[in-house]
C-alpha cells in the first residue's frame, strides 16, 4: 500500500488516459484515511498538504511553490485542470439541458436514436396473448461531430512565477468559463439544426409575428406534449418580452427573481437567458430526455510544458460535442 508522503510523483502519470487525482486515487485510496485528519481531502489534495502548497485564501502560495522539486512540479497541471474545470462547472448551463454526458476515449462516437411514432408514444391495453408494442432503438447514421474548444496560455514563467496562487486561479477559471460558453453554443446549435442525422427541431409558429404572448407559450407547450416543458433557452430580446408578460409580474415570480436572481415562467419551466442565440426564437425542452452531451476524455494540457515551466505557449482545451436523443423533445417558437 502506497501512502501519500511517499508517492514518487512523475510526468508519465499523465499518459494513462486518466486523470492524475485518479492515478493517485488508485495507488493512495481516501477510504483508508476515514476516521483520520487528512479524511475529506482525496489524493491530490493529500499531494498538496505534502508540499505545503496552499492554492486558495488571502495566504496562498506563489506559483513557484509548485515548482521547488520536480515532484511537486508534477502537480502544477492537475492543479491547472481543475481550476479549468470549476470555471467550466461554475459558467455552465450545460447541466440545466444536456439529460446524459458520455466520455469516450477517442473521436468517433455513433448516438443511438429513438423516434417513435404518435400511437408508440402512449402504452394503450394489450390483449392477453398479443405482440407488445415496440420502440425501436438504433444508432445514429452519422458520427457525433466533436469541437476542440480552448485557449492557449500565454506568459512566461518569470512573468508568473510571483504570482499568487489565489489570482492564478481566477485567470484559469476564466478560461473554463469561456469554454463553457461556447460549448453551450455547440448545443443550442444542435437542438435547433441538429446534429446531422436529419434530426432539427421543429418549429412552432407565433400567432402574430414580432410578438409574443402568454398564449403563444401555451401552444409551445401543447406542441411539446407528450414530454414536460421544463426548461426555456431564450436570446437577449425574447427575454425582454418574455419578462415583459404580464403573467410573468406574478408576485410569487417576481418575488423569486428579486431574492434569488433566477426567472420561472408561468408555466414552471427554468428560464435561462443565452445571449449568443439567434434573435426572434425561443427553444423549449425537456432537459430530461432531449440531448446528450458526448466528451473526449477531460481537460487536455499541454502537461510537459507546464511540469517544465515553458508556459509561453501552453494550450488548454476540451473536446465535446451534442446528440439528440428523442428529436421531438425540443422545440423552436419563433
Amino acid at each position: 500500500m502506497a501512502y501519500y508522503d511517499s508517492i514518487r510523483l512523475e510526468k508519465g502519470m499523465y499518459n494513462s488516459g486518466r486523470s492524475l487525482t485518479e492515478v493517485l486515487e488508485e495507488l493512495d485510496p481516501s477510504e483508508n484515511y476515514k476516521g483520520s485528519e487528512l479524511e475529506g481531502l482525496d489524493a491530490f489534495q493529500r499531494q498538496l498538504k505534502r508540499y505545503d502548497i496552499k492554492v486558495g485564501g488571502e495566504r496562498s502560495d506563489s506559483v513557484q511553490k509548485f515548482f521547488e522539486t520536480s515532484d511537486s512540479a508534477a502537480l502544477f497541471p492537475e492543479y491547472v485542470s481543475r481550476a479549468v474545470r470549476r470555471g467550466i462547472e461554475g459558467s455552465d448551463h450545460l447541466g440545466d439541458i444536456v439529460a446524459a454526458k458520455t466520455v469516450i476515449n477517442g473521436m468517433d462516437y455513433r448516438s443511438v436514436v429513438s423516434a417513435p411514432a404518435d400511437e408508440e408514444k402512449s402504452l394503450r391495453p394489450v390483449v392477453e396473448g398479443t405482440v407488445l408494442p415496440q420502440t425501436n432503438v438504433r444508432t445514429s447514421e452519422n458520427l457525433v461531430k466533436l469541437i476542440k474548444r480552448g485557449r492557449m496560455l500565454v506568459a512566461t514563467y518569470e512573468a508568473i512565477r510571483f504570482q499568487r496562487l489565489d489570482l492564478f486561479t481566477v485567470t484559469l477559471r476564466q478560461i473554463g468559463a469561456h469554454i463553457a460558453r461556447e460549448q453551450l453554443k455547440d448545443a443550442v446549435n444542435v437542438i435547433i439544426n441538429g446534429d446531422g442525422n436529419n434530426n432539427s427541431a421543429s418549429v412552432v409558429s407565433v400567432t402574430t409575428a414580432n410578438t409574443l404572448t402568454y398564449d403563444d407559450l401555451i401552444k409551445l407547450w401543447a406542441e411539446l406534449s407528450p414530454y414536460e416543458l421544463n426548461t426555456i433557452l431564450a436570446p437577449t430580446d425574447m427575454m425582454r418580452k418574455l419578462l415583459a408578460l404580464t403573467e410573468m409580474k406574478d408576485a410569487q415570480a417576481g418575488l423569486n427573481f428579486q431574492g434569488t436572481g433566477e426567472m420561472i415562467t408561468p408555466l414552471g419551466a427554468k428560464l435561462i437567458h443565452i445571449p449568443s442565440m439567434a434573435s426572434g426564437k425561443i427553444i423549449g425542452l425537456d432537459k430530461n430526455c432531449a440531448l446528450e452531451m458526448v466528451q473526449s476524455g477531460g481537460i487536455l494540457m499541454d502537461t510537459d510544458k507546464l511540469i517544465d515551466r515553458q508556459l509561453e505557449r501552453a494550450s488548454i482545451s476540451c473536446i465535446a460535442g451534442f446528440a439528440k436523443i428523442f428529436t421531438d423533445a425540443s422545440k423552436v417558437l419563433q
